[in-house]
């Protein structure tokens, strides 16, 4: 089977999209535009502890949950994750 390339070997790369509102999608997926929204915000970071409280305030929690369920979801949406 022939596989056929994406990319003309220009050196600075291969885009797909121009736009956020352009459609892209993988493996057959229904193409979607880019996805935006506040749950894509970066979670703040603390500093390592090695006493108590470990691990991580409720709210940032909260917040990392929330990030991977969107970082999920642009997998799925993009045909990059089968998400079930």
């Amino acid at each position: 089977m022939p596989v056929r390339h994406l990319s003309d070997g220009n050196p600075d790369g291969t885009v797909l999209g121009q736009s956020p509102s352009d459609l892209i999608s993988f493996y057959n997926a229904t193409p979607t535009p880019q996805r935006s929204g506040s749950a894509q915000a970066a979670v703040p970071a603390t500093a390592p502890t090695n006493a108590e409280p470990y691990g991580f305030s409720e709210a940032q929690a909260q917040a990392i949950v929330t990030l991977l369920n969107e970082i999920r979801a642009t997998l799925v949406g993009l045909g990059l994750m089968k998400g079930s």
